[in-house]
């Protein structure tokens, strides 16, 4: 009965434990949201090495990100002789277009996915109803999604990116680094995808 007793309390206290908010910590400050804007990549024509892994399948490529007149952004991913995997655009309002996506991918679920990763990556959010919060370490710019926040994690003077979770009320689901930023653009560029295999690598090759 007594080990009965203690492995049901053992239950409830990991229980409880799983609930809990890695982000419960975090406590609001004052400060400018508009500060992560200073991260957003200034991508005009930039191309990356890029390796994707998704469940079984391994892609290996160039991505390509575009500046049209218009101010939007193309996202164009194909492997080195010239087939594409997908052509996606984003106008200058955040709006998604796909244009082309290879048919072994094109299920609403890949297409919903990618489109938020990458929207991620161009750090473009509506920020009207953000706020700052931070910890002992970092800043973070909450801004609320429809099923939890983004955050965008900086040093504590908003003068350093430290990554981009997308989470769900209580943890992240995808982690996106971006590092060594030159002229404006990262050289660099991981997204992460906490609850299931898909990731992204991208490398900056210079022209």
């Amino acid at each position: 009965m007594r080990y009965f007793l203690l492995s049901s309390l053992l239950g409830i206290v990991m229980l409880m434990a799983g609930c809990r908010s890695v982000y419960k910590g975090l406590q609001p400050v004052s400060g400018d949201v508009n500060c992560i804007r200073q991260f957003s990549p200034q991508f005009t024509s930039t191309l990356y090495s890029t390796q994707v892994d998704i469940l079984k399948h391994h892609l290996s490529g160039l991505l390509f990100f575009k500046q049209m007149p218009d101010s939007s952004i193309r996202v164009v991913f194909a492997n080195e002789m010239g087939f594409k995997f997908f052509d996606f655009e984003f106008d200058k309002q955040g709006n998604f277009t796909k244009h082309y996506l290879m048919a072994k991918m094109d299920k609403k679920a890949v297409v919903k996915t990618l489109q938020q990763d990458f929207a991620l990556v161009l750090l473009r959010p509506d920020l009207q109803a953000a706020h700052m919060a931070a910890d002992s370490h970092y800043r973070y710019i909450v801004v609320p999604t429809e099923k939890g926040n983004n955050y965008y994690i900086t040093d504590t003077a908003c003068t350093k990116l430290v990554r981009i979770e997308k989470s769900s009320r209580r943890k992240p689901a995808v982690t996106v680094w971006m590092q060594h930023y030159n002229n404006g653009v990262p050289d660099t560029i991981n997204i992460r995808h906490e609850h299931f295999k898909f990731n992204i690598s991208l490398q900056k090759v210079e022209k």
